[in-house]
């Protein structure tokens, strides 16, 4: 299984939109379109998680950089999320005491 990273996604792609594309390529085991929290509207990528390697490194040769809904796309594998230090807020600074 490989997670791919997919940027600059036009704001009104949706879910069934990304599994038509990726589909093409091979099984897709899941899909998560990101939102914001208070209005969840788009922010404009996703991560597609493929079953097969083979079929997500090919996703990613015939994708990264061409057009998509008038939109030049960043396909790539996902980094594995940072881990949060304790302490520190979601702008990195670190909390106060009350």
């Amino acid at each position: 299984m490989k997670n791919l990273f997919v940027g600059n996604l036009d704001f009104h792609v949706v879910e069934d939109d990304l599994r038509e594309l990726f589909g093409q390529y091979g099984q897709i085991d899941r899909i998560t379109l990101m939102r914001e929290r208070d209005t969840g509207r788009s922010r404009g990528f996703a991560f597609v998680e493929m079953a097969n390697t083979d079929d997500a490194d090919k996703a990613i040769k015939e994708l990264d950089g061409g057009q998509f809904v008038g939109r030049t796309l960043r396909v790539n594998e996902a980094r594995p999320r940072a881990e949060r230090s304790q302490g520190l807020d979601r702008g990195g600074y670190r909390r106060r005491s009350a």
